[in-house]
This record gives C-alpha cells, structure tokens and sequence, in this order.
C-alpha cells in the first residue's frame, strides 16, 4: 500500500477549502454558538500525551460545561473509572479539542485551545451533583471554535437510525472477552442500578 507522505502530495488531491469553513471560525465565545453551547449535554474531550492521543466521553444532566466568559469553559471530572488518562495528558501537554453534540442535530460544534485542571475548591464546590464535588475541573482557554459539516451526522444518520443497541457486544462482553473468568451476564443486567450511586 502506498502511502502519503508529503503535503503537497496531500493537497493537490483535494480543492481550495471552501470560504465558509474558514470564516465560521471565532476566537471567543459568540452569541449563538453560547446558546449551542449551553444546549450541549454531551461533549467528546480529545488531549495528547507521550503515550498517545485520548477521546473521552463527557456528559451532564444539564450543560456539559460552564461558560465563564467569552474565552474560557470550566468542565467538572465527573467520577468515572480512575484511569484518568485525559487528566495525566493535560497535566503534560495542555492542548485539547472539546466536540460538542446535541440529539437530533446533525451539526457538531468544536472547540480546540489549551487546558489546565484545578482542585481548588472555589471552583469545584460550584458543581454539586447530590451533595457530590468533582475532585477537579478542567479549565479551557479556547483557541477558536466553529461549528462542523453536517454531513458525517446525515450520511451516518445518526439520530434516525433508532435502538441498534443488539447488534454489539455489551460492556461485561468486553471485559470477558480479556479475562474469562468474569461475570459479564451480572455487571451487564446490574449496571444501570449500580452506577445510580456513582454517577456524580
């Protein structure tokens, strides 16, 4: 198989980029895309580290992230499985990309710039989910943002395809399938009541 290389070999396959997906782009946090924002329950959060890149699920019950101002969104850790590999990125290499997505819309809005985490508590005691604090935040300066082509949602029909759920392996299936020895029908048909208790 033969592979590219070189950029010019690269972009002499493709056309001038077209003008709007250069001039969506801001630097700060505009009217509208604050009202996109503060819709977004779910966020994808991309770091880079020495071992590698990282995309990991975010997700609320309300607004995935706090808008602070016009260049910066605080997005609490919520309890997860402690590998805290987005955290261990940030920590040494503060680039990251935030893709935000909303049911039913085939748009997808980004954000990319730089992270820090804090656990100062005048930060993460301003989220509280059942008496629970998130042991850090993770505090975003963005670079810029703009909202992405909708074609991946509409070709993918992401939103209209319904429960497809069946046709994939379970999580307890995952983890069987590394180590034989699991129970993987129990953490299957218990997860949803255990995680209640550990969801914030």
């Amino acid at each position: 198989m033969k592979t590219i290389n070189d950029m010019t070999e690269l972009e002499a396959l493709f056309d001038t980029a077209v003008p709007t997906s250069l001039t969506k782009v801001t630097v700060t946090m505009t009217p509208l895309y604050r009202q996109w924002i503060e819709v977004a329950r779910f966020a994808i959060l991309s770091t880079v580290g020495p071992e590698g890149t990282d995309a990991s699920p975010r997700g609320d019950d309300g607004p995935v992230v706090r808008i602070v101002d016009e260049r910066t969104v605080w997005l609490p850790d919520w309890r997860g499985n402690n590998r805290i590999d987005s955290l261990r990125n940030i920590v040494r290499d503060n680039r990251v990309s935030l893709m935000f997505m909303v049911p039913g819309c085939n748009n997808v809005v980004r954000i990319n710039g730089a992270a820090r985490l804090t656990a100062d508590t005048a930060v993460t005691e301003t989220f509280e989910q059942n008496g629970r604090h998130p042991k850090v935040v993770i505090v975003i300066t963005i670079g810029e943002m703009y909202f992405q082509c909708a074609k991946a949602l509409m070709r993918s029909k992401l939103w209209l395809s319904g429960d497809e759920s069946e046709a994939v392996p379970t999580a307890g299936q995952f983890v069987r399938e590394m180590d034989q020895t699991f129970d993987a029908e129990s953490y299957d048909t218990g997860y949803a009541e255990n995680a209640k208790a550990r969801m914030w």
